[in-house]
C-alpha cells in the first residue's frame, strides 16, 4: 500500500515539472514613451527688455488704466500729474478703448529722469510744448519688448515724423535698447506692463525733441533802415542851403562895396565942382 502511494506521488511530481518546463514565458514589457520635447521654432524671442520687479501683472491689470498701471510701478508721480493736466491721459484711454488694432507704446521717464531736467524747465514750457513733449513719449503702434529692433528710424511719435524737428531713433543691440533725440541718448531700462495692445517701459532719461532747442533764424532788418539815405538828402539840401545863403552873402557884400564907391565918385565929383567956382 505504501509502495503504491509512493508511486503516484511521484508521478504527479514528475507531471507537475513536465507542465512548468513547456509553459511560454512571459512577454517582455513595451518601453515607456518618452515625451516629446517642443522644437526650437516653438520658442518665443527672447526679450530685449526685462520686465520690472515691481511692474503690475497683465492679468491683474486693466490695459485702458494707465494712471492704475503707473501708480502701481510707484517711480513715475511726475509723468502722471503731466499727463493729467494736459488731458493727455484722457486721450490715451479713449483711444485703448476704441482702437481695434494697432496700440500704443508708452515711453515712460521716471521721476528720477524728471529730477535730472535742468531746474525750472518744465515751468518754462507753455502748454502747447508740455502737449509735444508728452507726445514725443508715445508711439502709434504697439511694440513688444523683442521688436524694438524691428523698428525703422526716424521712429514716428504721437507728436509726428519730422527728421528736423523730431528725430527719434531706436538702436537694439543684445540686450538694451538705447534711444536718441539728437538732444539727449536715453536707455530703455524696463517693461512696466506689456499686453497684446499696450506697452509701458521704463527710460532713465526724458526725450527732449530737438525743436526746442533749434536755434531761430534772425528777424530781418527793419524798412526804415533807409533812414540815412534821407539823412543824406537832408544833408545836402542843408549844404544846397549853405551854399546858397554863401552866395547871397558875397552878393550883399559886393553890392555894398559898389554902393560905397558909387558915393565916394560922387562925393569927388561935387568937390570938383564946388572948386572951379
Amino acid at each position: 500500500m505504501k509502495q503504491a502511494a509512493f508511486f503516484s506521488f511521484s508521478l504527479f511530481l514528475l507531471f507537475s515539472s513536465t507542465t512548468l518546463a513547456i509553459s511560454p514565458a512571459p512577454a517582455p514589457k513595451a518601453p515607456a514613451k518618452t515625451p516629446s520635447t517642443p522644437s526650437a521654432a516653438a520658442l518665443s524671442p527672447k526679450p530685449l527688455v526685462p520686465t520690472l520687479p515691481q511692474s503690475p501683472d497683465s492679468s491683474d491689470s486693466v490695459p485702458d488704466d494707465i494712471t492704475r498701471i503707473l501708480k502701481k510701478a510707484k517711480i513715475f508721480s511726475v509723468l502722471i500729474r503731466l499727463l493729467k493736466t494736459t488731458e493727455i491721459m484722457n486721450n490715451i484711454n479713449s483711444q485703448l478703448i476704441t482702437a481695434k488694432s494697432g496700440g500704443l507704446t508708452i515711453l515712460a521717464p521716471d521721476d528720477a529722469a524728471f529730477s535730472n531736467l535742468k531746474a525750472g524747465f518744465l515751468n518754462s514750457l507753455n502748454e502747447g510744448q508740455k502737449i509735444e513733449l508728452l507726445q514725443f513719449h508715445i508711439l502709434p503702434e504697439y511694440v513688444s519688448s523683442s521688436n524694438f529692433d524691428s523698428l525703422s528710424n526716424p521712429v514716428q511719435t504721437v507728436a509726428g515724423k519730422d527728421p528736423a524737428r523730431l528725430p527719434l531713433n531706436v538702436n537694439a543691440l543684445g540686450n538694451s535698447v538705447n534711444i536718441s533725440t539728437g538732444v539727449v541718448n536715453a536707455s530703455i531700462v524696463g517693461v512696466v506692463y506689456s499686453d497684446n495692445k499696450l506697452a509701458i517701459y521704463r527710460l532713465d532719461k526724458v526725450l527732449l525733441p530737438l525743436d526746442f532747442f533749434a536755434t531761430k533764424a534772425p528777424a530781418l532788418a527793419p524798412t526804415s533802415a533807409k533812414a540815412p539815405k534821407a539823412a543824406k538828402d537832408n544833408s545836402a539840401a542843408q549844404g544846397e542851403d549853405d551854399t546858397t545863403q554863401d552866395q547871397d552873402n558875397k552878393s550883399a557884400a559886393v553890392s555894398s562895396v559898389c554902393i560905397r564907391g558909387t558915393t565916394m565918385v560922387m562925393l569927388g565929383i561935387a568937390l570938383v565942382y564946388v572948386a572951379m567956382m
